[in-house]
């Protein structure tokens, strides 16, 4: 028998071992929940995307609400990652760590021409239809953020940069507060000038 032609174009998507498949629909979910928020978000517009069957869904997660935890998780532990890598570079001033996160963020929000926010953000904007199970999850990210920032402050204080007197974990938590506002902001007017303009606005706070 002949060699059927290859077709052009990219290969169809194949998604071949489970763990792959769940995978799959995590990422897919942290893409789609950053953009659209859950309550928006339907389970077969997920799997349609990823290229799996209907039924496939609750062989992974018992249901929407288990998947909308796993894909938390996943997306905070992405985001542990990018920041651990802004904000622990040591050949880097510690309060330029910070601005270098924020310029890499703006680049991020732009790329996706600001459709894209904070999925926690984003959650938490949406709480009063979500699981109450939701409520410490979200509060338990930016708590692990707040630490982090809250380190590398601290690193600013060794270097000389920030009053030995500033209170670390206060200034952390503010920024955070401020930072989601601002993402909020970025994607209504599509512009990063939103971002900037807080940050400006932080680092004169904590430089009083």
């Amino acid at each position: 028998m002949p060699t059927p032609p290859r077709r052009r174009g990219r290969p169809p998507k194949r998604v071949d071992a489970p763990l792959d498949t769940r995978d799959a629909l995590i990422r897919c979910g942290m893409a789609t929940l950053t953009e659209k928020g859950f309550s928006a978000t339907g389970i077969d517009e997920v799997l349609k995307k990823v290229g799996v069957p209907k039924g496939s869904f609750y062989h992974y997660f018992d249901s929407k609400e288990a998947f909308g935890h796993a894909v938390i998780a996943a997306y905070a532990d992405y985001f542990a990652r990018k920041l651990d890598r802004w904000l622990l570079a040591a050949d880097r001033p510690a309060l330029a760590r910070i601005g270098d996160f924020v310029e890499d963020a703006a680049a991020g929000m732009a790329r996706y021409a600001f459709r894209r926010g904070c999925l926690i953000g984003n959650l938490g904007q949406e709480m009063s239809a979500l699981p109450e199970s939701y409520r410490e999850r979200l509060e338990a990210v930016f708590r692990d953020w707040q630490a982090r920032l809250a380190n590398c402050l601290r690193a600013a204080q060794t270097e000389g940069t920030l009053a030995p007197t500033a209170d670390c974990d206060h200034w952390a938590a503010f920024f955070w507060v401020g930072w989601e506002g601002a993402v909020l902001r970025a994607r209504l007017v599509r512009s990063a000038e939103p971002l900037h303009c807080f940050t400006q606005g932080f680092f004169t706070a904590i430089g009083r």
